[in-house]
């Protein structure tokens, strides 16, 4: 498939997506929210790929939703208010599936950030495994400051990420929130100078982790993601009920051996 809101490509285990709408500031057209969903899927049937990084293009990493496609699609009224509002809902819930594709991918996902990451962008870096930031980096909830709501996963998975006063303060204020203090709070895992220096840790990042056993990997993920809506008790018994269903193979008697030989064990690729 051709995207046009980003280029993509897969190399050493690593696929790479890359905003490439820098003259729009990478705004979230129309086009995007159908591409995200479809690189994902690519993704997720690609059994070579063990790791993603998702970087951008130009002076901002995104400016979050195209406000000019997104105005066109609350035209066309229905006459029956609770019509029009049941397909508005619809119409959110799809706008939050490519987010939910990047939080459900089967592999990590790293966010490589530079400049501003605004409203949508947000959404979408907080559907990611990890940040790594530039120094120039900047975040914003900017939702509020058009009088909306967030609704595609910033409120849902940043109370994951960050303290409740901290958040609350972000979301009711819209104000930006520079590299540093993301750093800070944990948000970010690193800030670099350059965006290049930030691209390249990531990168650096996602081959290390392409090192792994790319079943155990994807376990650590699952188990991670199910445990967000688990007591511990519930969680640990996922994890022993996966463990006991995917510790069946030869991964971890290879990475055993190449503890005790001090090398780097090769994994076989999961199954297509």
């Amino acid at each position: 498939m051709t995207y046009t809101t980003f280029t993509y490509a897969v190399a050493d285990h690593i696929a790479h997506i890359e905003l490439c709408r820098p003259q729009a500031l990478n705004t979230m057209n129309k086009e995007f929210w159908d591409e995200i969903p479809a690189v994902f899927a690519a993704i997720d049937s690609d059994p070579s790929v063990r790791a993603v990084v998702i970087s951008s293009t130009g002076k901002h990493f995104t400016a979050g939703l195209d406000l000019n496609w997104a105005g066109g699609t609350l035209g066309g009224h229905h006459p029956d208010a609770g019509r029009a509002r049941e397909k508005m809902r619809r119409h959110i819930k799809n706008m939050q599936e490519p987010f939910n594709a990047v939080d459900r991918c089967r592999v990590p996902v790293i966010a490589a950030i530079h400049g501003g990451c605004i409203g949508g962008g947000v959404d979408f870096v907080t559907a990611c495994d990890i940040r790594i930031a530039s120094a120039d980096a900047f975040f914003a909830i900017q939702e509020i400051n058009i009088a909306i709501v967030a609704d595609v996963g910033t409120l849902q998975r940043i109370p994951h990420l960050l303290p409740q006063g901290l958040i609350r303060e972000l979301a009711f204020t819209g104000r930006r929130w520079p590299a540093s203090e993301a750093l800070r709070f944990g948000f970010v895992n690193s800030v670099h100078e350059t965006r290049e220096a930030t691209i390249a840790a990531a990168l650096a990042m996602a081959q290390e982790i392409a090192s792994k056993s790319p079943l155990a990997i994807a376990g650590i993920k699952q188990v991670l993601n199910a445990g967000r809506d688990m007591t511990i008790d519930q969680g640990l018994e996922y994890v022993a009920v996966w463990n006991a269903a995917m510790l069946q193979g030869d991964d971890m008697t290879r990475a055993v051996m190449a503890q005790m030989q001090k090398s780097r064990a090769a994994f076989d690729d999961l199954a297509a």
